[in-house]
């Protein structure tokens, strides 16, 4: 029996560099060995989001930046969290399993109360049921769609041990096993990708590269990069920059081993290692570029395309669903 593998991504901004390298991109190749699900996850989103009309145009972006890069729906499930309301039943029935201290202890809560002491202020300020919650909705999630691997970044990891966690709860109260245990699976070579300012990727801290920006925009993004102020005839680290860091994350294994000799030898100043970066980056988006803007001015095919996409994912769902009812005694 072929196995699952699911991602989903939060329709929180423009599609930048980390989301391509650290989440799309290897969600995509998982196409080749696994029967696959991908989602965008716009009821997460609404924990930040509170405007409608950019909540609906993320959706969209996210969509066609998927496309763009070869996702074919018709050999995967590709659908709007949205769409699935059986998700949504899910996530109570699970929560029912779920104790608060696996909420406390969430890295998403964490942080924001850990924010919150640091500023003087309640430890709860400003944080909803949506955040603290987060975690179970992800768990349904996962394991509505069985899912047996799931492609995260090393910092989400947790996210898929409190599914496994819930599921085995779950499955050893009712003395059957309707869940699958999923695997977290982090690429081995991209686990974060580091943004402007050497800190993790993420508009949170609005040092994203986006990854349609016209050919002078991208430049003159890229250029932003935090650098030292070391001259251009000095060796360079390659391990301390954040240019090679990027840079890195497009080349293979020859490509890699001559641009850190590059560095090292000294010679070649921090304007022409991101005038490199930008040629390889810009080579490599230049056809998904094109297909983007081609998607994204067509709001009614991207549109039907979620909406075969819901068709597809509830043909799974509701079954399931209805299974899961009758063990619990709704039905």
């Amino acid at each position: 029996m072929t196995k699952r593998a699911l991602t989903g991504i939060k329709p929180t901004g423009e599609p930048h560099l980390g989301n391509w390298l650290g989440a799309i991109q290897p969600a995509l190749e998982l196409a080749r060995d696994y029967e696959t699900f991908y989602f965008i996850a716009d009821y997460h989103a609404l924990t930040s989001v509170h405007s409608a009309e950019d909540l609906r145009r993320y959706v969209r972006d996210i969509t066609a930046t998927y496309l763009a890069f070869g996702l074919d729906p018709k050999n995967s499930f590709f659908y709007r969290q949205s769409d699935i309301p059986e998700i949504f039943e899910l996530a109570w029935i699970l929560s029912c399993f779920t104790p608060k201290g696996f909420m406390n202890r969430a890295h998403a809560y964490k942080d924001a109360v850990a924010k919150n002491e640091a500023a003087g202020k309640d430890s709860d300020d400003g944080i909803n049921m949506g955040l603290f919650g987060y975690p179970v909705l992800m768990a349904a999630d996962i394991l509505m769609f069985n899912a047996d691997v799931v492609p995260v970044g090393a910092d989400q990891k947790q996210h898929v041990e409190f599914a496994r966690d819930i599921a085995e709860r779950f499955n050893h109260n009712y003395g059957k096993v309707f869940f699958h245990l999923p695997e977290p699976r982090i690429s081995a070579t991209v686990k974060t990708v580091v943004g402007l300012d050497g800190r993790k990727m993420s508009k949170s801290y609005d040092n994203t590269i986006p990854l349609f920006l016209e050919e002078k925009a991208l430049q003159k993004r890229i250029n932003q990069v935090v650098t030292n102020s070391q001259a251009p005839e000095e060796p360079k680290d390659p391990g301390q920059s954040h240019i090679f860091a990027l840079h890195a994350l497009l080349l293979n294994a020859e490509e890699d081993k001559a641009l850190r000799e590059r560095y090292l030898a000294g010679g070649m100043g921090w304007g022409m290692a991101k005038k490199l970066f930008f040629e390889s980056l810009n080579e490599q988006l230049r056809g998904p570029r094109s297909e983007y803007n081609r998607l994204i001015a067509d709001a009614s095919y991207l549109d039907s395309i979620l909406a075969q996409g819901k068709d597809r994912a509830r043909a799974v769902a509701v079954p399931f669903l209805d299974e899961l009812r009758a063990a619990i005694g709704i039905r």
